[in-house]
């Protein structure tokens, strides 16, 4: 599994707009094979931070998610609601693996992921 982190730098004064375009993503995520974990959106201390996590379960899924970007009519409109309004001042993009509560360690000396049968 791979995550992805999306961390915002937004306008706060266009809170509205960023919720309707994170509304937006996180169908999409979830129409086309990822899980969407949510957008997390000021509360507290600095208001113009925000950021989504939404997983896939392989760099190759998430890649075959990107292929449409550009060129998919709903994933078109979901970035317009961002490009008219802007309320996102700029994203920095991370992927990430997560380790969860229920994974086993791998055992010692095998690569990264490989446990022994």
């Amino acid at each position: 599994m791979i995550t992805c982190v999306v961390e915002y730098v937004i306008d706060p004064a266009k809170i509205d707009s960023f919720e309707r375009f994170a509304r937006r993503w996180m169908e999409l995520v979830d129409r086309h094979g990822g899980t969407h974990h949510g957008y997390f959106l000021p509360s507290e201390g600095a208001s113009d931070k925000a950021m989504a996590l939404f997983s896939f379960p392989s760099l190759a899924a998430y890649e075959q998610y990107r292929t449409r970007f550009g060129e998919d009519p709903d994933f078109i409109a979901a970035d317009r609601i961002r490009d008219e309004s802007g309320c996102v001042l700029r994203y920095d993009r991370t992927f990430m693996r997560p380790l969860l509560p229920d994974q086993a360690a791998p055992s010692p000396g095998l690569p990264h992921g490989q446990r022994l049968p």
